[in-house]
């Protein structure tokens, strides 16, 4: 009986262990898996993709401005241009140096400045 008792007292301190640590454990589970969600839809993080996507579109944004004030050394005042013409100009000029030819976004927004 001396052998059974020391297992037992073991057996019935980790059971009360655990029943004193369980609410702790599962609040740190449902932590870690609806933090991050959470913490996502609230905007806190930030996707690489979505980082990177807004990189090229403020890069396109810039070449966009340069394109547009090329186009207006050129031509005086572009938004009296048809839609075929303007999109031509802005064709030609968002090329940028170094690039053999210009990205539709870049040509897009030029276009779309030339028009305003």
């Amino acid at each position: 009986m001396a052998t059974t008792t020391p297992t037992l007292t073991t057996r019935q301190s980790v059971t009360a262990r655990w029943e004193r640590l369980k609410p702790r454990f599962w609040a740190l589970v449902l932590g870690l898996i609806a933090g991050p969600i959470i913490s996502n839809f609230a905007g806190l993080q930030t996707l690489s993709s979505t980082a990177s996507q807004r990189v090229l579109s403020g890069v396109a944004e810039a070449q966009a401005m340069i394109c547009d004030a090329r186009a207006r050394a050129e031509v005086a005042d572009p938004s009296k241009l048809d839609w075929s013409d303007r999109n031509k100009l802005a064709e030609k000029f968002a090329i940028m140096p170094g690039a053999t030819t210009a990205t539709y976004e870049v040509t897009n927004l030029c276009s779309r400045k030339l028009s305003a």
